[in-house]
C-alpha cells in the first residue's frame, strides 16, 4: 500500500530477515572500522539539550551532564537522523509508505484509540530510554 492506501502491483515490502542481516553486518563493520558501537540514547538526551538551550541556555550550561555530553551534532546524531531518512526512503522505494496512527494489529488487540496508542508509545519510549540510560548506553 502507498500513502493513498492503494496496493502497488509487483512491489513487495523488503524482507525483515535480509534487512536485519544487513544491519548486523553494518554494526560489525562499524565496530571493526571505527571501534565504536552504534548508539542512540545519548543522541536523544543531547537533542533535548538543544531544545532546552533555546529556552534556558544558562541552565543547560550549568548542568553537569551537558558539560560532559555537550548538545552537538555528531556522528551519533547523524546516525539517528539517517535511521529516519533511510526508513522513509526504503518505504517509498518499496511502495509501502503510508500514514498510520494506529496499526491494524494494535487496533485489533487494544482498539482504535489514537490517544491510547500515543500514551502507550510514549510510556514505552520512556521505559526504553530509562533502561538505556541506566545501562550508561
Amino acid at each position: 500500500m502507498n500513502a493513498q492506501g492503494t496496493v502497488n502491483p509487483g512491489r513487495r515490502p523488503w524482507s525483515p530477515y535480509v534487512g536485519g542481516a544487513l544491519s548486523g553486518l553494518l554494526v560489525v563493520a562499524s565496530v571493526w572500522v571505527t571501534g565504536k558501537f552504534f548508539g542512540a540514547s545519548t543522541t536523544f538526551v543531547r537533542s533535548a539539550g538543544f531544545v532546552e538551550r533555546v529556552f534556558s541556555p544558562e541552565r543547560v550550561a550549568a548542568l553537569e551532564y551537558f558539560v560532559k555530553e555537550a548538545p552537538k551534532v555528531d556522528w551519533q546524531w547523524m546516525f539517528v537522523a539517517g535511521i529516519f531518512v533511510g526508513a522513509l526512503l526504503a518505504s517509498l522505494a518499496s511502495g509501502t509508505f503510508r500514514w498510520q496512527g494506529v496499526p491494524p494489529g494494535w487496533a485489533e488487540r487494544f482498539g482504535p484509540s489514537r490517544l491510547r496508542r500515543g500514551v502507550a508509545a510514549f510510556c514505552g519510549g520512556v521505559l526504553a530510554m530509562f533502561g538505556a540510560r541506566l545501562a550508561d548506553g
